[in-house]
């Protein structure tokens, strides 16, 4: 399919609707009018028009998982690659919409999505065309070193990107690598920003005992600051961020850390609206809690991380008042409160940021973001984050014009079919169903959570791993988080009769 995809686009400077047209004309191969039939028997079944015309009606389960072309596949890597996380060998070439396909001929509906990191489908025709234009081309093969020489038009690729989507209140951005890489920016952003405070501003020079303290990992040059976390968050995998991650042992272990604080999280009792006083109480007892850290804690904490939704840590939520008693406490304490919107950024939660569902009085200081925008790095909007000198904040690369570019193209797709509306409606539907089959699974689904979060919805399970395991065999890819959490990370473009897909296999599988 991928090769047919590309034959119809190839360097065509035409429009974005026009490519996507183009994309699947033509003879088409036998995939595409098994899916192009089974897609207009769906959107008949569902009275609405599907994002991608051409997609499965349904999954397609031929085989265990893994079956045997997909074993051979997996025996051959493992001699040269860690396969011991593998989830499914998949088949990209023949992956599509929303489903994605290994090499036995199964199509798995997929609301996992690369860990939460596709947003607008499979071998979307609109981003084949971007991938495939000059300008991409250029800048895969002369990737800038960015801080030293960047490309002519690196501010018009900004500007009409990623900084379009800016979070209210935050105009700059710093691009990275990864979204470990974001948050470990965004920390040195933050030290660098306390420390110039406490020598009285950018102005203020370093001093000789800093220079000379700092080549031997000493206070004052190296201070001892921290960031403040919290328990079961997850901010990514590199020393500054590992440091800050809580969500599990196996990602810290044997690896040395920084002596930082953790802060509990509010644990909620479901549903929410029979447990309103315990859980006002519970989250004020947090930020009590933080508050003291905040004060007390002897590496002084230079800024808060916080993830709007606990993801890796177990699809743990908090209300928006939480969150903006944490704003007040860090303009209160003097820190800066930095938001991880790696996972839940770019549509997922029915708003393009989650924050944006807290109403809060002043913008964050900085939000990180990956993922979904399929590049890396931090919004801000004060100049005092920025260094008082170059090469304080600096690598080779400063991130990657191709995947800038990439999610332009992203953000063009979504604004076309105005996806974040999509998920918004698609979420309310898809909770509802899942409300659904808990009343009849009580002992199935458990703390039911992400009401009016979108399609960013997870619940509990006694068996998940079970669980996970089973949905594979009725043709459902779904992710885990935490210990027992079912977590769901459908892409933007999932629609209704996605969700009634989705919750029929459920079912199937609760019911067995």
């Amino acid at each position: 399919m991928m090769a047919s995809i590309l034959r119809k686009i190839g360097h065509a400077r035409t429009s974005i609707p026009q490519a996507r047209a183009s994309a699947t004309a033509g003879a088409p191969t036998a995939l595409q009018r098994q899916y192009a039939s089974a897609a207009a028997a769906a959107a008949t079944d569902s009275g609405e028009q599907p994002f991608f015309p051409d997609e499965p009606r349904e999954p397609i389960v031929k085989t265990a998982i893994p079956g045997p072309e997909s074993k051979k596949a997996i025996e051959r890597l493992s001699k040269v690659f860690d396969t011991r996380s593998l989830n499914m060998m998949a088949d990209y070439s023949r992956s599509y919409g929303n489903y994605i396909a290994d090499l036995d001929g199964n199509v798995l509906l997929d609301v996992y999505a690369q860990i939460a990191s596709i947003p607008v489908g499979y071998n979307n025709a609109s981003l084949l065309l971007a991938a495939t234009s000059p300008e991409m081309a250029s800048a895969i093969v002369n990737r800038p070193a960015l801080g030293n020489f960047p490309q002519h038009d690196w501010a018009d690729i900004l500007e009409t990107g990623i900084l379009s989507v800016a979070p209210k209140g935050l105009n700059q951005v710093f691009t990275g690598q990864s979204g470990s890489d974001a948050n470990e920016l965004a920390y040195k952003a933050a030290f660098m920003w306390k420390r110039q405070q406490q020598r009285g501003g950018a102005s203020a020079d370093f001093s000789a005992e800093d220079i000379s303290s700092s080549m031997n990992n000493k206070s004052p040059g190296a201070p001892d600051l921290s960031i403040l976390s919290f328990k079961s968050g997850f901010h990514g995998r590199l020393f500054g961020s590992l440091s800050t991650t809580r969500s599990k042992p196996i990602h810290k272990l044997d690896i040395p850390a920084f002596d930082w604080p953790q802060a509990p999280f509010p644990s909620l009792k479901y549903p929410l609206s029979d447990h309103e006083a315990e859980n006002a109480k519970e989250e004020q007892r947090c930020l009590d809690e933080t508050e003291r850290l905040m004060q007390e804690y002897h590496n002084p904490p230079a800024a808060v991380v916080v993830e709007p939704i606990q993801s890796e840590g177990g699809d743990n939520h908090a209300t928006p008042a939480f969150f903006r008693g944490l704003r007040d406490l860090t303009k209160k304490h003097n820190m800066l409160f930095i938001v991880d919107e790696v996972q839940t950024g770019v549509g997922a939660t029915g708003k393009f940021w989650a924050h944006e569902h807290w109403n809060l009085s002043s913008p964050p200081d900085m939000v990180t973001f990956s993922k979904k925008a399929q590049t890396a790095g931090y919004y801000f909007g004060n100049n005092d984050l920025r260094p008082n000198k170059p090469y304080r904040q600096f690598n080779t690369w400063m991130g990657d014009p191709a995947r800038a570019i990439l999610f332009r193209s992203i953000i063009q797709e979504i604004r076309r079919l105005d996806l974040v509306a999509n998920t918004a409606v698609t979420g309310d539907y898809l909770y509802a169903g899942l409300k659904r089959l808990a009343d009849r699974y009580p002992r199935e689904i458990m703390n039911l959570r992400g009401q009016g979060q979108g399609t960013f919805i997870a619940f509990d399970s006694p068996r998940r791993d079970e669980v996970l395991r089973k949905s594979k065999g009725q043709g459902v890819n779904i992710g885990g988080s935490g210990e027992m959490a079912v977590r769901l990370r459908p892409m933007l473009i999932f629609q209704r009769g996605h969700a009634d897909l989705l919750l029929e296999r459920l079912e199937r599988v609760f019911g067995e």
